[in-house]
């Protein structure tokens, strides 16, 4: 316990050092400060950079936060297909994925149709109450429940 205390201590003191430079006796030139790492001076900060890729990356809003207001119909048969109304949920570049809380690991086949519309099909998941979650650039959002039957 004291040497974990010991060791954030010398942490924080080494982050104080780098951003504050005049604040600590500088280490002679040439000399390594045990456990400083990396420098971060005098290295490429990207290697491979490639610009024709960067262009084509799209940009995900962060700011907006998804939120979904509907589920038609809000029951249904494993393999059935729900409609997912909200807003906000970006681009189909930045739309994540979609899950059922009944099945969390199972693929979820979805098609993303508009900022406020996705179509999902419901997984192998038993039977019962479940919740649908969509991770879109901005966040995640969570349904209210809705029913699988068998």
């Amino acid at each position: 316990m004291q040497s974990l205390r010991l060791a954030n201590i010398l942490t924080v003191l080494a982050v104080l050092a780098i951003v504050f430079p005049g604040a600590a006796p500088a280490a002679e030139e040439g000399s390594t400060v045990e456990g400083s790492g990396y420098s971060l001076f005098d290295t490429p900060s990207i290697r491979g950079f490639d610009e024709q890729k960067v262009a084509k990356d799209p940009v995900c809003d962060r700011s907006k936060r998804p939120k979904i207001t509907k589920v038609e119909p809000d029951e249904g048969k494993p393999g059935d297909k729900l409609v997912v109304k909200g807003e906000n949920f970006g681009t189909k570049e930045c739309f994540q994925g979609v899950t059922f809380s009944a099945e969390p690991r199972a693929k979820v086949d979805f098609t993303f149709v508009s900022d406020t519309t996705v179509e999902v099909k419901i997984p192998e998941a038993k039977s019962g109450m479940t919740f649908i979650t969509m991770v879109t650039g901005g966040g995640s959002t969570q349904s209210k429940p809705v029913l699988i039957k068998k």
